[in-house]
Protein backbone atom coordinates (compact mmCIF):
# COMPACT_ATOMS: atom_id res chain seq x y z
CA UNK A 1 0.00 0.00 0.00
CA UNK A 2 1.48 3.33 -1.06
CA UNK A 3 0.46 5.96 1.48
CA UNK A 4 0.78 9.60 0.48
CA UNK A 5 1.91 11.52 3.56
CA UNK A 6 3.29 14.58 1.78
CA UNK A 7 0.63 16.79 0.21
CA UNK A 8 0.39 19.97 -1.80
CA UNK A 9 0.43 21.87 1.50
CA UNK A 10 3.94 20.61 2.18
CA UNK A 11 5.04 21.95 -1.19
CA UNK A 12 3.48 25.33 -0.45
CA UNK A 13 4.42 25.69 3.21
CA UNK A 14 7.99 24.33 3.18
CA UNK A 15 9.57 27.40 1.50
CA UNK A 16 7.60 29.69 3.81
CA UNK A 17 8.79 27.96 6.98
CA UNK A 18 12.31 27.62 5.65
CA UNK A 19 12.45 31.36 5.05
CA UNK A 20 10.94 32.15 8.46
CA UNK A 21 13.32 29.87 10.40
CA UNK A 22 16.37 31.14 8.51
CA UNK A 23 15.27 34.73 9.18
CA UNK A 24 15.01 34.00 12.92
CA UNK A 25 18.39 32.25 12.86
CA UNK A 26 20.08 35.19 11.13
CA UNK A 27 18.67 37.61 13.68
CA UNK A 28 19.94 35.39 16.49
CA UNK A 29 23.37 35.04 14.87
CA UNK A 30 23.75 38.77 14.33
CA UNK A 31 22.82 39.47 17.95
CA UNK A 32 24.95 36.81 19.65
CA UNK A 33 27.75 36.22 17.12
CA UNK A 34 28.61 39.56 15.47
CA UNK A 35 31.25 39.98 12.77
CA UNK A 36 34.61 38.98 14.20
CA UNK A 37 33.26 36.23 16.46
CA UNK A 38 34.99 32.98 15.38
CA UNK A 39 31.79 30.94 15.83
CA UNK A 40 29.75 33.12 13.49
CA UNK A 41 30.64 31.42 10.23
CA UNK A 42 29.58 27.99 11.50
CA UNK A 43 26.18 28.87 12.97
CA UNK A 44 24.11 29.10 9.79
CA UNK A 45 25.84 26.28 7.85
CA UNK A 46 25.22 23.98 10.82
CA UNK A 47 21.53 24.91 10.75
CA UNK A 48 21.31 24.56 6.97
CA UNK A 49 22.46 20.94 7.02
CA UNK A 50 19.94 20.17 9.78
CA UNK A 51 17.09 21.66 7.75
CA UNK A 52 18.35 19.76 4.70
CA UNK A 53 18.34 16.56 6.75
CA UNK A 54 14.70 17.06 7.76
CA UNK A 55 13.59 17.56 4.15
CA UNK A 56 15.79 14.74 2.85
CA UNK A 57 14.37 12.21 5.33
CA UNK A 58 10.81 13.21 4.49
CA UNK A 59 11.43 12.64 0.78
CA UNK A 60 13.29 9.36 1.34
CA UNK A 61 10.57 7.93 3.57
CA UNK A 62 7.83 9.02 1.16
CA UNK A 63 9.31 8.01 -2.17
CA UNK A 64 11.81 5.28 -1.24
CA UNK A 65 10.41 3.53 1.84
CA UNK A 66 6.75 4.57 1.22
CA UNK A 67 6.21 5.02 4.95
CA UNK A 68 8.03 4.38 8.21
CA UNK A 69 8.53 5.59 11.78
CA UNK A 70 8.69 9.28 11.00
CA UNK A 71 5.30 9.19 9.28
CA UNK A 72 3.84 6.97 12.01
CA UNK A 73 4.78 9.62 14.59
CA UNK A 74 3.33 12.29 12.32
CA UNK A 75 0.08 10.35 11.86
CA UNK A 76 -0.47 10.27 15.62
CA UNK A 77 0.24 14.01 15.80
CA UNK A 78 -2.30 14.67 13.06
CA UNK A 79 -4.94 12.53 14.80
CA UNK A 80 -4.39 14.36 18.08
CA UNK A 81 -4.78 17.75 16.43
CA UNK A 82 -7.90 16.62 14.61
CA UNK A 83 -9.51 16.28 18.05
CA UNK A 84 -9.52 20.07 18.32
CA UNK A 85 -12.61 19.92 16.12
CA UNK A 86 -14.25 18.05 18.99
CA UNK A 87 -13.01 19.99 22.02
CA UNK A 88 -9.88 21.49 23.51
CA UNK A 89 -10.18 19.26 26.58
CA UNK A 90 -10.12 16.15 24.38
CA UNK A 91 -6.92 17.39 22.74
CA UNK A 92 -5.31 17.98 26.15
CA UNK A 93 -6.27 14.50 27.32
CA UNK A 94 -4.77 12.94 24.18
CA UNK A 95 -1.56 14.93 24.64
CA UNK A 96 -1.12 13.55 28.15
CA UNK A 97 -2.20 9.97 27.32
CA UNK A 98 -5.36 9.82 29.39
CA UNK A 99 -6.97 6.41 29.32
CA UNK A 100 -10.02 6.03 27.04
CA UNK A 101 -11.70 4.44 30.07
CA UNK A 102 -11.89 7.89 31.67
CA UNK A 103 -13.52 9.48 28.63
CA UNK A 104 -15.29 7.45 25.93
CA UNK A 105 -14.66 10.26 23.40
CA UNK A 106 -10.95 9.43 23.43
CA UNK A 107 -11.39 5.96 21.98
CA UNK A 108 -12.40 7.30 18.57
CA UNK A 109 -8.91 8.82 18.34
CA UNK A 110 -6.73 6.39 20.29
CA UNK A 111 -8.00 3.42 18.25
CA UNK A 112 -6.41 5.01 15.16
CA UNK A 113 -3.07 5.89 16.76
CA UNK A 114 0.12 3.86 16.45
CA UNK A 115 1.90 4.68 19.71
CA UNK A 116 -0.67 5.75 22.28
CA UNK A 117 0.30 2.97 24.67
CA UNK A 118 4.01 3.68 24.35
CA UNK A 119 5.11 6.70 26.45
CA UNK A 120 8.43 7.11 24.61
CA UNK A 121 6.95 7.15 21.12
CA UNK A 122 3.94 9.18 22.22
CA UNK A 123 6.30 11.91 23.45
CA UNK A 124 7.53 12.36 19.86
CA UNK A 125 3.97 12.56 18.55
CA UNK A 126 2.95 14.94 21.33
CA UNK A 127 5.76 17.35 20.44
CA UNK A 128 4.77 16.95 16.79
CA UNK A 129 1.20 17.89 17.66
CA UNK A 130 2.39 21.02 19.50
CA UNK A 131 4.53 22.03 16.53
CA UNK A 132 1.58 21.20 14.30
CA UNK A 133 -0.45 23.98 15.93
CA UNK A 134 2.16 26.36 14.52
CA UNK A 135 2.29 24.77 11.06
CA UNK A 136 -1.19 23.61 10.01
CA UNK A 137 -0.19 20.05 11.04
CA UNK A 138 1.70 19.49 7.78
CA UNK A 139 4.61 17.04 7.82
CA UNK A 140 7.45 19.14 6.36
CA UNK A 141 6.90 22.26 8.51
CA UNK A 142 6.73 20.08 11.63
CA UNK A 143 9.94 18.29 10.59
CA UNK A 144 11.66 21.64 10.03
CA UNK A 145 10.62 22.76 13.51
CA UNK A 146 12.01 19.51 14.95
CA UNK A 147 15.32 20.21 13.18
CA UNK A 148 15.38 23.87 14.25
CA UNK A 149 14.87 23.20 17.95
CA UNK A 150 17.13 20.15 17.91
CA UNK A 151 19.86 22.37 16.48
CA UNK A 152 19.76 24.53 19.60
CA UNK A 153 20.98 21.49 21.55
CA UNK A 154 23.63 20.59 18.98
CA UNK A 155 24.88 24.17 18.96
CA UNK A 156 24.95 24.22 22.77
CA UNK A 157 27.13 21.08 22.68
CA UNK A 158 29.45 22.73 20.16
CA UNK A 159 29.67 25.88 22.29
CA UNK A 160 30.61 23.77 25.31
CA UNK A 161 33.51 22.08 23.52
CA UNK A 162 34.76 25.33 21.96
CA UNK A 163 34.57 26.95 25.38
CA UNK A 164 37.05 24.35 26.61
CA UNK A 165 39.16 24.29 23.42
CA UNK A 166 38.88 27.70 21.72
CA UNK A 167 41.79 26.79 19.45
CA UNK A 168 39.92 23.85 17.92
CA UNK A 169 36.88 25.65 16.56
CA UNK A 170 37.07 24.26 13.03
CA UNK A 171 37.87 20.61 13.93
CA UNK A 172 35.11 20.59 16.53
CA UNK A 173 32.63 22.07 14.03
CA UNK A 174 33.32 19.12 11.73
CA UNK A 175 32.85 16.66 14.60
CA UNK A 176 29.72 18.13 16.17
CA UNK A 177 27.87 19.94 13.38
CA UNK A 178 28.73 18.24 10.11
CA UNK A 179 28.78 14.46 10.57
CA UNK A 180 26.29 13.31 7.88
CA UNK A 181 24.49 10.65 9.94
CA UNK A 182 23.93 13.14 12.75
CA UNK A 183 22.36 15.89 10.72
CA UNK A 184 20.37 13.51 8.50
CA UNK A 185 18.93 11.06 11.03
CA UNK A 186 18.77 13.57 13.88
CA UNK A 187 16.66 16.18 12.12
CA UNK A 188 13.24 14.77 11.25
CA UNK A 189 10.30 13.61 13.37
CA UNK A 190 12.22 10.97 15.29
CA UNK A 191 13.06 10.06 18.87
CA UNK A 192 16.69 10.67 17.97
CA UNK A 193 16.01 14.31 17.09
CA UNK A 194 14.64 14.93 20.58
CA UNK A 195 17.53 13.06 22.18
CA UNK A 196 20.10 15.17 20.32
CA UNK A 197 18.36 18.28 21.63
CA UNK A 198 18.46 16.86 25.16
CA UNK A 199 22.05 15.61 25.04
CA UNK A 200 23.39 18.93 23.81
CA UNK A 201 21.64 20.97 26.46
CA UNK A 202 22.47 18.45 29.18
CA UNK A 203 26.19 18.76 28.46
CA UNK A 204 26.00 22.54 28.16
CA UNK A 205 24.05 23.13 31.37
CA UNK A 206 26.10 20.60 33.32
CA UNK A 207 29.26 22.44 32.29
CA UNK A 208 27.74 25.81 33.13
CA UNK A 209 26.43 24.69 36.52
CA UNK A 210 29.22 22.43 37.80
CA UNK A 211 32.29 23.87 36.09
CA UNK A 212 31.43 27.56 35.65
CA UNK A 213 29.16 27.57 38.74
CA UNK A 214 26.38 29.37 36.89
CA UNK A 215 23.28 28.36 38.86
CA UNK A 216 20.83 30.43 36.87
CA UNK A 217 17.18 29.38 36.65
CA UNK A 218 17.58 29.02 32.88
CA UNK A 219 20.40 26.48 33.23
CA UNK A 220 18.61 24.49 35.91
CA UNK A 221 15.38 24.43 33.88
CA UNK A 222 17.15 23.29 30.70
CA UNK A 223 19.05 20.60 32.60
CA UNK A 224 15.86 19.20 34.13
CA UNK A 225 13.98 19.42 30.82
CA UNK A 226 16.73 17.74 28.80
CA UNK A 227 17.16 14.99 31.40
CA UNK A 228 13.42 14.36 31.48
CA UNK A 229 13.03 14.20 27.70
CA UNK A 230 15.88 11.72 27.27
CA UNK A 231 14.74 9.62 30.23
CA UNK A 232 11.25 9.31 28.75
CA UNK A 233 12.26 8.80 25.12
CA UNK A 234 15.43 6.71 25.43
CA UNK A 235 16.40 5.91 29.00
CA UNK A 236 19.43 3.86 27.99
CA UNK A 237 21.13 7.05 26.80
CA UNK A 238 21.03 8.30 30.38
CA UNK A 239 22.48 4.99 31.61
CA UNK A 240 25.40 5.35 29.19
CA UNK A 241 25.80 9.07 29.80
CA UNK A 242 25.82 9.30 33.60
CA UNK A 243 29.05 7.34 34.31
CA UNK A 244 30.97 9.42 31.75
CA UNK A 245 29.45 12.66 33.05
CA UNK A 246 30.30 11.86 36.66
CA UNK A 247 33.92 11.10 35.78
CA UNK A 248 34.10 14.36 33.80
CA UNK A 249 32.90 16.43 36.76
CA UNK A 250 35.03 14.55 39.28
CA UNK A 251 38.25 14.92 37.25
CA UNK A 252 37.53 18.57 36.51
CA UNK A 253 37.27 19.39 40.21
CA UNK A 254 39.91 17.03 41.59
CA UNK A 255 42.59 18.51 39.32
CA UNK A 256 42.10 21.87 41.05
CA UNK A 257 42.68 20.45 44.55
CA UNK A 258 46.35 20.45 45.50
CA UNK A 259 46.03 18.43 48.71
CA UNK A 260 45.87 14.67 48.02
CA UNK A 261 43.92 14.13 51.25
CA UNK A 262 41.31 16.73 50.38
CA UNK A 263 41.14 15.38 46.83
CA UNK A 264 40.46 11.88 48.21
CA UNK A 265 37.70 13.14 50.53
CA UNK A 266 36.04 15.10 47.72
CA UNK A 267 36.20 12.03 45.45
CA UNK A 268 34.56 9.83 48.09
CA UNK A 269 31.82 12.41 48.71
CA UNK A 270 31.23 12.80 45.00
CA UNK A 271 30.99 9.03 44.48
CA UNK A 272 28.54 8.84 47.39
CA UNK A 273 26.31 11.57 45.96
CA UNK A 274 26.49 9.94 42.52
CA UNK A 275 25.45 6.53 43.89
CA UNK A 276 22.62 8.09 45.89
CA UNK A 277 21.43 9.97 42.83
CA UNK A 278 21.58 6.85 40.70
CA UNK A 279 19.53 4.90 43.25
CA UNK A 280 16.96 7.70 43.34
CA UNK A 281 16.51 7.75 39.58
CA UNK A 282 16.63 3.95 39.42
CA UNK A 283 13.61 3.86 41.73
CA UNK A 284 11.93 6.66 39.78
CA UNK A 285 12.25 4.73 36.50
CA UNK A 286 12.19 1.27 38.08
CA UNK A 287 10.08 -0.46 35.44
CA UNK A 288 12.12 0.85 32.54
CA UNK A 289 15.41 0.16 34.33
CA UNK A 290 14.58 -3.55 34.53
CA UNK A 291 14.92 -3.87 30.75
CA UNK A 292 18.52 -2.69 30.93
CA UNK A 293 19.73 -4.79 33.85
CA UNK A 294 22.58 -7.08 32.84
CA UNK A 295 20.45 -10.21 33.18
CA UNK A 296 17.75 -8.79 30.91
CA UNK A 297 20.02 -6.95 28.47
CA UNK A 298 20.43 -9.96 26.21
CA UNK A 299 16.64 -10.47 26.07
CA UNK A 300 16.09 -6.78 25.35
CA UNK A 301 18.74 -6.86 22.61
CA UNK A 302 17.24 -10.00 21.04
CA UNK A 303 13.74 -8.54 21.14
CA UNK A 304 14.88 -5.25 19.60
CA UNK A 305 16.88 -7.05 16.91
CA UNK A 306 13.94 -9.31 16.08
CA UNK A 307 11.50 -6.42 15.80
CA UNK A 308 13.84 -4.44 13.56
CA UNK A 309 14.31 -7.40 11.20
CA UNK A 310 10.55 -7.94 11.08
CA UNK A 311 9.72 -4.26 10.61
CA UNK A 312 12.36 -3.52 7.98
CA UNK A 313 12.45 -6.80 6.13
CA UNK A 314 15.88 -5.59 5.01
CA UNK A 315 17.92 -8.76 4.83
CA UNK A 316 20.70 -7.11 2.80
CA UNK A 317 21.66 -4.86 5.71
CA UNK A 318 21.54 -7.43 8.50
CA UNK A 319 24.64 -8.13 10.61
CA UNK A 320 25.27 -10.65 13.37
CA UNK A 321 27.84 -10.38 16.16
CA UNK A 322 26.77 -13.65 17.77
CA UNK A 323 24.70 -14.60 20.79
CA UNK A 324 24.84 -12.43 23.89
CA UNK A 325 24.16 -14.30 27.15
CA UNK A 326 23.94 -11.30 29.48
CA UNK A 327 26.64 -12.45 31.91
CA UNK A 328 29.59 -10.28 32.91
CA UNK A 329 31.94 -12.53 30.96
CA UNK A 330 29.64 -12.50 27.95
CA UNK A 331 29.41 -8.71 28.12
CA UNK A 332 33.19 -8.34 28.11
CA UNK A 333 33.51 -10.71 25.16
CA UNK A 334 30.90 -8.87 23.08
CA UNK A 335 31.99 -5.38 24.07
CA UNK A 336 34.66 -4.99 21.33
CA UNK A 337 32.33 -6.37 18.64
CA UNK A 338 29.49 -4.06 19.70
CA UNK A 339 31.75 -1.00 19.64
CA UNK A 340 33.36 -1.91 16.31
CA UNK A 341 30.06 -2.50 14.51
CA UNK A 342 28.72 0.86 15.69
CA UNK A 343 31.73 3.05 15.03
CA UNK A 344 33.56 1.32 12.18
CA UNK A 345 31.04 -0.77 10.24
CA UNK A 346 29.59 -1.39 7.73
CA UNK A 347 32.84 -2.05 5.91
CA UNK A 348 32.75 -1.08 2.23
CA UNK A 349 32.18 -4.68 1.10
CA UNK A 350 29.19 -4.99 3.45
CA UNK A 351 27.28 -2.15 1.80
CA UNK A 352 24.60 -3.62 -0.43
CA UNK A 353 22.60 -0.41 -0.84
CA UNK A 354 23.38 3.20 -1.61
CA UNK A 355 22.23 4.44 1.82
CA UNK A 356 24.33 1.80 3.57
CA UNK A 357 27.28 2.69 1.33
CA UNK A 358 27.15 6.27 2.61
CA UNK A 359 27.29 4.96 6.18
CA UNK A 360 30.25 2.81 5.16
CA UNK A 361 32.17 5.87 3.95
CA UNK A 362 31.47 7.64 7.23
CA UNK A 363 32.57 4.58 9.23
CA UNK A 364 35.73 4.37 7.14
CA UNK A 365 36.55 7.97 8.04
CA UNK A 366 36.11 7.19 11.74
CA UNK A 367 38.39 4.17 11.39
CA UNK A 368 41.04 6.22 9.56
CA UNK A 369 41.18 8.95 12.19
CA UNK A 370 41.14 6.39 15.02
CA UNK A 371 44.15 4.57 13.54
CA UNK A 372 45.83 7.92 12.97
CA UNK A 373 45.74 8.59 16.72
CA UNK A 374 47.75 5.44 17.39
CA UNK A 375 50.32 5.91 14.62
CA UNK A 376 50.81 9.69 14.85
CA UNK A 377 53.90 10.70 16.79
CA UNK A 378 52.29 14.03 17.63
CA UNK A 379 49.46 12.36 19.56
CA UNK A 380 50.12 11.49 23.18
CA UNK A 381 47.71 8.78 24.30
CA UNK A 382 48.29 9.78 27.91
CA UNK A 383 45.94 12.74 27.43
CA UNK A 384 43.03 10.28 27.28
CA UNK A 385 43.44 9.58 30.98
CA UNK A 386 44.67 13.03 32.01
CA UNK A 387 42.10 15.18 30.21
CA UNK A 388 38.57 15.11 31.72
CA UNK A 389 36.80 16.10 28.48
CA UNK A 390 38.63 13.57 26.35
CA UNK A 391 37.89 10.77 28.80
CA UNK A 392 34.26 11.86 29.12
CA UNK A 393 33.73 11.75 25.35
CA UNK A 394 35.45 8.38 25.00
CA UNK A 395 33.63 6.64 27.87
CA UNK A 396 30.19 7.76 26.73
CA UNK A 397 30.96 6.84 23.11
CA UNK A 398 32.17 3.34 23.99
CA UNK A 399 29.32 2.50 26.38
CA UNK A 400 26.67 3.81 24.01
CA UNK A 401 28.27 2.22 20.94
CA UNK A 402 28.20 -1.15 22.67
CA UNK A 403 24.58 -0.82 23.77
CA UNK A 404 23.24 -0.06 20.29
CA UNK A 405 25.71 -2.31 18.48
CA UNK A 406 24.44 -5.46 20.16
CA UNK A 407 20.79 -4.44 19.73
CA UNK A 408 20.26 -3.11 16.21
CA UNK A 409 21.18 -6.08 14.00
CA UNK A 410 20.66 -3.97 10.89
CA UNK A 411 23.06 -1.43 9.40
CA UNK A 412 20.27 0.81 8.18
CA UNK A 413 18.68 1.04 11.61
CA UNK A 414 22.07 1.26 13.33
CA UNK A 415 22.95 4.34 11.28
CA UNK A 416 20.07 6.11 13.07
CA UNK A 417 20.42 4.57 16.52
CA UNK A 418 24.12 5.40 16.86
CA UNK A 419 23.98 9.15 16.19
CA UNK A 420 23.96 10.28 19.88
CA UNK A 421 27.53 9.04 20.34
CA UNK A 422 28.97 10.26 17.01
CA UNK A 423 29.55 13.93 17.96
CA UNK A 424 31.24 12.81 21.17
CA UNK A 425 33.47 10.29 19.46
CA UNK A 426 34.19 12.83 16.73
CA UNK A 427 35.13 15.39 19.39
CA UNK A 428 37.37 12.80 21.06
CA UNK A 429 39.18 12.21 17.77
CA UNK A 430 39.57 15.89 16.93
CA UNK A 431 40.83 16.85 20.38
CA UNK A 432 43.38 14.01 20.42
CA UNK A 433 44.63 14.73 16.90
CA UNK A 434 44.90 18.49 17.46
CA UNK A 435 45.80 18.56 21.13
CA UNK A 436 48.51 20.90 22.31
CA UNK A 437 50.13 20.95 25.72
CA UNK A 438 48.36 24.19 26.59
CA UNK A 439 45.66 24.99 29.07
CA UNK A 440 42.88 27.05 27.54
CA UNK A 441 40.85 29.13 29.98
CA UNK A 442 37.07 28.76 29.89
CA UNK A 443 35.56 31.68 28.01
CA UNK A 444 32.11 33.23 28.27
CA UNK A 445 31.94 35.91 25.59
CA UNK A 446 32.73 36.24 21.91
CA UNK A 447 35.56 38.69 22.62
CA UNK A 448 37.12 36.33 25.15
CA UNK A 449 36.82 33.45 22.69
CA UNK A 450 38.42 35.45 19.89
CA UNK A 451 41.27 36.45 22.22
CA UNK A 452 41.75 32.84 23.35
CA UNK A 453 41.97 31.67 19.74
CA UNK A 454 44.67 34.22 18.99
CA UNK A 455 46.63 33.35 22.14
CA UNK A 456 46.48 29.61 21.37
CA UNK A 457 48.17 30.17 18.04
CA UNK A 458 45.62 28.08 16.16
CA UNK A 459 43.94 29.16 12.95
CA UNK A 460 40.19 29.04 12.61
Amino acid sequence: MNNQYLTIWDLVLTPVYLGLLIFIAKRYRDKHYPVGNPLRKYYLPGLYVKLFGAIFIGLIYQFYYHGGDTFNFYTDSRIMNSSLDDSFSTWIKLLFRKSPDTDPKLFAYTSQMNFYRDPASHMVSMIGALFGILSFTSYMPIALLFAFFSYTGIWALYRTFTNIYPGLIKPLAIAVLFIPSTFVWGSAIFKDTICMFGLGWMVYTTFRIFINRDFSIKNIFLLVLSFYLIAVVKLYIILAFMPALCIWILMSYSHKIKSSGARFIVSIMFVGVTVAGFIFFANLFAEDMKKYSLENLSKTADATRGYIMYATGDEGSVYDIGEFDGTIGGTLKKFPAGVIVTLFRPFPWEAGKVIVALSALEALAFLYFTLKIFVSRKTKLSIIFKNPTVLFCLIFSLIFAFSVGISAGNFGTLSRYKIPCLPFYGAFLMICLNYREQKFPAVKSGKQLQKAVLVSGHTV
